[in-house]
């Protein structure tokens, strides 16, 4: 799959949730690998932030993220439509310290995305793949995320509150095909006996019935309804049952749980990858939310490349005999067995060593050990296939070493092992020649990794 961007700009306007500001915001394409990125273009030298876990600095009725003096609050409606959309590229400026609140769901940006249409881009998407359950939970808050590994992406989200009107809710999303109509539109919501102390903390300014459901569940006096009336600026309202107090009907039994799982989704757009498992979501909030986003996001940063996932049952792209027909390398000196994986600008092979490899005759005979320059060569072998991938008629050409960088050792290979060998681009293949950066696997470790150059020639 190919990263996408949008293929026009738009903007939204509105007044902010905590600040009650007015405020516009922009959307912007973005280039190849750039990520999502805020950009303050209120602030002198239009300074940005990239839409990460690790920089999140709050988590208080929203999610804030910032770097030296630039904030932007209240990112999580429009991280989630653009998440669902595919969208991995763009910029999002805007002209205050938080986005617009709208009408207190992600539904305009649904809207206005569908609207400019995506366009695929050049480069490959980078999934992070849930290899083994993860799990981050918050005991006294009785909160937890956890992730389970799956072939597709999924989100289950259960809230509970001590509540007569807002109990024990369930949403569901299957496939994010599905967000625009099922989640997309789902308000975020407050509590009547929330709101003064919200107001307090210097919150909410901007709240009020057209961006908010409203809850009413523990019995007040009419004076203390008008009071938080006043604070919040709206009419007064008299109220003689406990229930929704918004004019405009829910939109689903279920919109507080729904929006609940926007509020996740968008959270774990801060990995700054689409995740591919199965998402359980307890009792979620903005705090455990980019806790989990963190944990990921470290797990990245310790590897910067994760281990290809491979199903010895699923046929490979390239077997043997392929291979055979397109490298002019016989026993024994071909050292890739087969390609399970390839991409415009990756690949990756495999090779299962045995204890009947010639090279461990001599190296070594009491204790067998892969030679690092057969692990080199591996890895320059499959790099030559992923270059004739580039080419028609690859059988008439042949590709050369020019030149290695960088290599580095990490762990021995022995009889038993089965290498994974991903190899990408690093520049453009240019007049023949291709840089590339090269990984060895075994499991989920990197044994060896290097870069090197080669070139295509014909064959005459």
């Amino acid at each position: 799959m190919k990263q996408r961007t949008l293929k026009e700009c738009f903007t939204v306007k509105g007044k902010g949730l905590h600040t009650g500001i007015e405020i516009e915001a922009t959307i912007k394409p973005a280039a190849d690998n750039a990520g999502r990125r805020f950009v303050r273009t209120d602030m002198e030298g239009q300074p940005g932030v990239d839409a990460l876990a690790e920089n999140v600095i709050a988590t208080n009725r929203g999610t804030v993220i910032g770097k030296g003096d630039v904030k932007v609050s209240t990112i999580e409606h429009c991280l989630a439509a653009l998440y669902a959309a595919g969208i991995d590229n763009c910029i999002i400026e805007v002209n205050g310290p938080e986005m617009p609140i709208l009408d207190g769901s992600a539904a305009l940006y649904c809207s206005e995305i569908a609207r400019v249409g995506i366009e695929e881009q050049e480069a490959d998407k980078d999934f992070y793949i849930v290899k083994s359950k993860m799990e981050v939970r918050d005991d006294s808050t009785g909160s937890s995320i956890v992730v389970l590994p799956d072939d597709e992406f999924s989100i289950d989200t259960m809230v509970a509150y001590d509540s007569p009107v807002l109990t024990n809710q369930f949403a569901t999303l299957e496939s994010l095909d599905e967000f625009a109509d099922k989640i997309g539109n789902s308000r975020t919501f407050v509590f009547v006996r929330e709101i003064e102390p919200l107001v307090k903390g210097d919150l909410i300014k901007g709240g009020d019935l057209d961006n908010a459901i409203v809850i009413y569940d523990a019995p007040m006096e009419q004076s203390q309804l008008d009071h938080l009336a006043d604070l919040m600026h709206v009419p007064h309202k008299n109220i003689t049952e406990f229930g929704y107090l918004n004019e405009r009907e829910l939109s689903s039994d279920n919109e507080p749980a729904r929006h609940k799982l926007m509020d996740v989704l968008g959270d774990l757009a801060l990995i700054g990858r689409p995740l591919r498992g199965k998402i359980i979501a307890t009792r979620p909030g903005h705090t455990i939310n980019t806790t989990f986003a963190k944990k990921i996001r470290r797990e990245i940063k310790r590897q910067e490349l994760q281990a290809p996932v491979y199903n010895p049952n699923v046929a490979p792209i390239l077997d043997n005999n392929r291979i055979r027909e397109l490298l002019p390398h016989r026993y024994p000196f071909l050292l890739v067995d087969k390609v399970i994986e390839m991409g415009t600008s990756h690949i990756v092979g495999v090779k299962n060593v045995t204890v009947n490899e010639p090279f461990f005759q001599g190296h070594f005979p009491q204790e067998p050990v892969m030679p690092g320059v057969l692990l080199i060569e591996a890895m320059a072998q499959t790099g030559g296939l992923l270059v004739l991938n580039t080419v028609d008629e690859p059988e008439r050409y042949s590709t050369y070493f020019m030149k290695i960088d960088n290599v580095k050792f990490r762990q021995k290979v022995v009889p038993g092992d089965t290498l994974l060998f991903h190899i990408s681009f690093m520049t453009p293949l240019r007049r023949g020649c291709a840089v590339m950066k090269g990984y060895v696997f075994v499991g989920e470790k990197i044994v060896a990794e290097c870069e090197f150059m080669a070139q295509i020639v014909k064959n005459k």
